[in-house]
């Protein structure tokens, strides 16, 4: 059985993006800010066996992306995991898609412009306040918001500009720290709890995951069957690699201390082996990483906002296309101005653990959707990806999933319950007002 045929958007796409570009583009997706805050988090919750939380992570994505490979090797429209979800289950359940990667996003750009804020403190004493952070976090979204109202071109441009440079700070970090180990700064003190395990895993998540991002425009990936497989693995072991040395490092150089450092944890070992200059530039790298995801991020997200409002399940002016720009204004204010409040309601810690939980709810529908696609053999334009044993992965994956979030308070799945349920309402409203 074929997919159904392609949205005439999809139709007219040309189909460019081959091995390379997409295994740059899902490491670009991935890698972000979260990995300059989230070691010394980690080693606050697992000391020394905090590699082990990495390890942990990477056999997930692995299961994770190996459902992901299955279902766009079958699959090739624009949209990649909601248009997965949407062929295999229909438009709900594609809608609740929709709003888990919204909530996804507007948790994770909340918490990441909360530690563009952090980083400029540190650089700056005077911003360092309350007011100044205020400063700091408002002047960011207006900027991110001005530039993207007056053009997408103008924002790509922005998103080139520092995709770049953010992976040198990293790199410098890991070639030049690797000189300065102390062995007994490693050495395991026994088996973690397990429970500390769980939570560490529900934390860390939140900097693999991007792919989804990244598979985004399928509708333009050449020979999806063999191109979506190859590039998420290339890209998955390259990022493992780079995290597990950079955890190594701060680790073999700070021991025990790393986890008081909290969001500054990289930049306080990296004053260990490269004075205040590498200080400097790991508090630079945090802010350049975290200003790209921004940018990245308020490009595209916001369009959610924008195709909700031009489906009618809220009011239609959030569909607003400005008349001079040609760019959904509303929406982009609309989500600037959500996401600054939010990043002052909690720390990046909360917040990267609520968008976690909204990503993994999210990939519960993806890795289902693979067993669904594969079991109705739908295809696109090429053989599909297949091995032995294939339907075991995505249940284990789902498995997983339900053992991470088991690790969450009834808090944050009240938060999330909450959200579905206010999503399932506007969908049934908008379904009794079209059938009138």
């Amino acid at each position: 059985m074929r997919e159904p045929p392609p949205p005439k958007e999809d139709a007219g796409l040309i189909r460019a993006i081959g091995i390379p570009g997409l295994t740059a583009n899902i490491i670009n997706s991935t890698v972000g800010a979260g990995i300059f805050a989230l070691p010394a988090l980690v080693a606050a919750q697992l000391g020394a066996a905090s590699p082990l939380a990495y390890i942990i992570c990477a056999f997930a994505m692995c299961l994770f992306v190996t459902s992901f490979a299955m279902a766009g090797s079958r699959v090739s429209l624009t949209g990649g995991l909601y248009a997965y979800v949407e062929v295999a289950f229909g438009r709900y359940v594609g809608f609740l898609a929709g709003v888990l990667y919204f909530l996804t996003a507007i948790l994770a750009i909340s918490g990441i412009v909360g530690l563009i804020a952090v980083s400029v403190g540190e650089l700056i004493p005077p911003l360092a306040t309350p007011i100044g952070r205020f400063a700091v976090t408002l002047f960011v979204f207006l900027f991110l918001a001005s530039i993207n109202v007056r053009g997408v071109r103008i924002g790509a441009r922005a998103v080139e500009a520092v995709t770049l440079i953010k992976l040198a700070p990293l790199i410098i970090f890991v070639i030049g720290g690797i000189f300065f180990l102390r062995p007994e700064a490693l050495a395991w003190p026994g088996w973690p709890e397990t429970d500390a395990v769980g939570r560490s895993v529900l934390l860390l998540l939140f900097a693999f995951v991007g792919v989804e991002v990244a598979l985004v425009p399928s509708g333009e990936i050449k020979h999806p069957a063999r191109t979506v497989p190859r590039a998420i693995f290339i890209a998955l072991g390259i990022t493992t690699l780079l995290y597990i040395m950079i955890q190594l490092v701060a680790l073999g150089v700070l021991g025990s201390e790393l986890g008081k450092y909290g969001d500054t944890g990289l930049a306080e070992a990296a004053a260990r082996f490269l004075g205040n200059a590498g200080r400097t530039l790991m508090l630079a790298g945090l802010a350049i990483s975290a200003f790209g995801f921004a940018t990245s991020d308020i490009l595209s997200s916001p369009r959610i906002i924008f195709a909700f409002g031009r489906d009618a399940f809220i009011p239609k002016w959030f569909a607003h296309v400005h008349p001079r720009f040609r760019t959904p204004d509303v929406a982009i204010i609309t989500y600037a101005a959500i996401a600054f409040a939010l990043s002052f309601s909690s720390t990046f810690q909360r917040l990267a653990i609520l968008s976690n939980m909204a990503v993994l709810l999210l990939y519960i529908l993806c890795c289902l959707a693979a067993l669904e696609l594969n079991r109705r053999d739908i295809r696109s334009d090429g053989a599909p990806f297949k091995f032995r044993g294939q339907s075991f992965v995505p249940i284990v994956a789902v498995i997983f999933i339900i053992w991470v979030l088991a690790h969450a308070t009834r808090n944050e799945f009240a938060i999330t319950g909450a959200c579905l349920a206010a999503a399932t309402l506007l969908f049934l409203i908008r379904k009794f007002a079209g059938a009138r």
